[in-house]
């Protein structure tokens, strides 16, 4: 008994010793994998805590944002929800520019000892932007997947939902598949296993970047630093 509590307390240290800025670890839960839809109605998604982003720019009011997350022994589960007065984008192509309007993003840091983690950006047309970013000598670069395909594609679905006559809601329903994070190290998903990660959205309605977070940065979302820390229970 007493074993089991020392490794329970060296894993929340652990955990919480990989964020120099936000200590709040984000538990999340093991689901069996089922099929996404977009609008985030499977009935697994009820064991998930909704978590709120910040917005950290002025410029829009009532642009409530959110998210959750599962994950299973195939991959990890993302579902976000954000209201919006329009869809400010024209991007339809994948691995096009999307950061320059609207849309979700989520940066997995798997191993913060090592500066290369995952970026992902999906936006409101169904487009997406993965990268796999080394961030050497205060510089980030991303480079996209070889073979992007098969079982190591993200499987995305988004929908757009009117709200009332001014206001809609958008959604995007994600899964990562464990063989996408082949490149980065301690990727295996067992119970006690922490990374570091951020959650985003970005939104040009107000004619400017807005930008909303999980764990709040400074300028840019590749401050990696500043990430919260997320473990698989």
């Amino acid at each position: 008994m007493k074993k089991t509590i020392f490794l329970l307390s060296a894993i929340l240290f652990f955990c919480n010793a990989q964020a120099s800025s936000f200590t709040d670890t984000l538990k999340i839960k093991k689901t069996a994998d089922f099929v996404l839809d977009g609008a985030g109605t499977n009935v697994q998604w009820d064991s998930a805590a909704w978590v709120n982003l910040i917005q950290l720019d002025s410029g829009v009011r009532g642009y409530d944002t959110k998210f959750k997350v599962l994950y299973s022994d195939a991959g990890v589960y993302v579902f976000f929800t954000g209201i919006d007065k329009k869809v400010t984008s024209t991007f339809t192509k994948d691995f096009d520019n999307l950061f320059t309007a609207d849309v979700f993003e989520v940066f997995f840091h798997p191993e913060p000892k090592m500066p290369i983690y995952l970026e992902y950006e999906v936006n409101a047309l169904n487009a997406e932007l993965v990268l796999l970013v080394p961030h050497l000598d205060k510089k980030a670069m991303g480079w996209t997947p070889w073979h992007y395909e098969g079982k190591r594609k993200v499987v995305k679905k988004v929908q757009v939902h009117q709200v009332n006559n001014e206001m809609y809601k958008w959604t995007a329903e994600l899964f990562f598949p464990i063989a996408l994070f082949g490149p980065l190290q301690n990727t295996e998903l067992k119970k006690g296993v922490c990374w570091n990660a951020n959650f985003y959205r970005l939104d040009y309605d107000a004619g400017k970047m807005i930008k909303f977070a999980w764990s709040p940065v400074n300028a840019s979302f590749h401050e990696y630093d500043k990430y919260g820390v997320i473990q698989f229970n």
